[in-house]
Formats: structure tokens, C-alpha cells, sequence
């Protein structure tokens, strides 16, 4: 069984349409917060590196849609480590409609993004800190 870490959600008004679905942006700014939280209460030690120089920069996000949401339907959104590399993290997020009878894969999406370092006019790549990489490692996907 693949581990993720999961972020908890219910969908509010703002995030849905004039039809009454969801509106597809809403769910990248999940990836965001799913990422967010992951480092609130698996990395903390990172959070502190991004108030010095460390930087998240986002090079690529998707997303695949299987199912509608709407308006208060509980979501899962989890997080899985799909690749790591020297400088770089890809991420892979799959957003369930959790019900009280089960469960139901509503899409699936990836993020990669790059550790880089420095001032604005002078950032450049750096590895990914090693904090980073011990709060990742239960959460590697297991390819089928």
C-alpha cells in the first residue's frame, strides 16, 4: 500500500462555479495547501530555511479530472513523493470524494518543483535540504 500524507478539506462556495461545481483552478491551489501543511507538521525545520533564502519555486503542475466535486463534499487530498532528485521534487496528489460510504477518485494531478537558493536577482539551484528529504521518504509512491 502506497503512503501519502492527506489534507482534509471541505468545498465552500467561493470554490465552485455558477453551474455549482468546482471550479478546476481550486484544485491546484489544493496541491499548494496540501504541500503547505505537509511542511507545517512534517518539516517544520524547512519552514524555518524558507524564512532565510531557501525558495520554492513551482516549474510544473497538471491535473486529470474523473468526477465532478460540489459544493460540501468532503475531500481527501493526497500527497505521494513520486520522484526526488538533486535539485528538484515531484510530487503526485489524488484528490478522493470521501462519503459516508466509501470512497471515489474524483481526479489526479502532479507538481514538480526546484530547491533554489539566493537573492531575487540571483537565485540559483540548490539541493533539496536534507530535512526535506527524511520528512519525504515514508511517502514514496510505489510504482505498479
Amino acid at each position: 500500500m502506497n503512503r501519502h500524507f492527506e489534507y482534509r478539506h471541505v468545498v465552500g462556495f467561493e470554490e465552485t462555479n455558477l453551474v455549482g461545481n468546482v471550479y478546476y483552478v481550486n484544485y491546484l491551489r489544493w496541491q499548494g495547501r496540501c504541500r503547505e501543511m505537509f511542511l507545517k507538521d512534517r518539516a517544520p525545520e524547512v519552514l524555518a530555511d524558507l524564512q532565510d533564502d531557501l525558495k520554492l519555486f513551482t516549474l510544473r503542475v497538471d491535473c486529470e479530472f474523473f468526477a465532478e466535486l460540489a459544493l460540501f463534499d468532503e475531500l481527501s487530498i493526497r500527497m505521494r513523493l513520486v520522484e526526488l532528485a538533486q535539485t528538484q521534487i515531484e510530487f503526485g496528489f489524488d484528490y478522493v470524494r470521501v462519503t459516508g460510504g466509501g470512497e471515489t477518485l474524483v481526479a489526479r494531478g502532479t507538481q514538480r518543483i526546484a530547491c533554489m537558493r539566493g537573492p531575487n536577482t540571483r537565485t540559483v539551484p540548490s539541493r533539496v535540504p536534507d530535512a526535506l528529504v527524511e520528512a519525504l521518504a515514508p511517502y514514496v509512491a510505489v510504482r505498479a
